[in-house]
């Protein structure tokens, strides 16, 4: 588990309102690391997660995010402006859909959950967020079946003291 530190606040300043302006379409792709396994991101392979306290669009329930003001500027929605986000090759046409956020902005889910940047990855391929403890839930990376990837990376454990 990985809790948030006040440091947090002064990235997200500067870093939260880009990372959630996209312009014109989205493309959203498949990641894989050996520590994470396969994970869904943008067209950038920036890493995108999900939010447990949202409200995971499935058969007539909309998706809904919990994660607004203060959150958003620290996991800032992955935002459309128009159309309809893309999947690439790995990932699946039909998990992929937008729904309208409080402040009038359309999100992007896959899998029926909202997706997220954080503003600690600065980079395609950072995973800092996963297992993030924060805003009164819990962040995950999403796997490309739409589920909660909870996967983590193995710790080094040689040389560690056992107790």
């Amino acid at each position: 588990m990985k809790l948030m530190s006040l440091s947090l606040l002064a990235a997200v300043a500067f870093a939260g309102p880009a990372l959630a302006q996209s312009e014109g379409s989205v493309q959203l792709s498949e990641q894989t690391t050996s520590g994470y396994g396969a994970y869904v991101a943008d067209g950038q392979g920036r890493t995108l997660y999900m939010f447990t306290t949202d409200t995971q669009g499935q058969g007539d329930t909309q998706a809904k995010s919990s994660c607004q003001d203060k959150c958003a500027e620290a996991w800032p929605p992955l935002t459309l402006e128009s159309g309809k986000p893309q999947v690439g090759e790995q990932l699946q046409e039909d998990l992929v859909d937008t729904f309208q956020r409080e402040d009038g902005s359309t999100q992007v889910t896959y899998g029926g959950w909202p997706l997220y940047y954080f503003v600690k990855d600065q980079a395609p391929g950072e995973v800092n967020g996963q297992d993030v403890h924060g805003f009164g839930g819990e962040w995950y990376l999403v796997a490309p079946d739409g589920s909660k990837n909870e996967q983590q990376p193995e710790q080094d454990t040689q040389g560690q003291s056992q107790g």
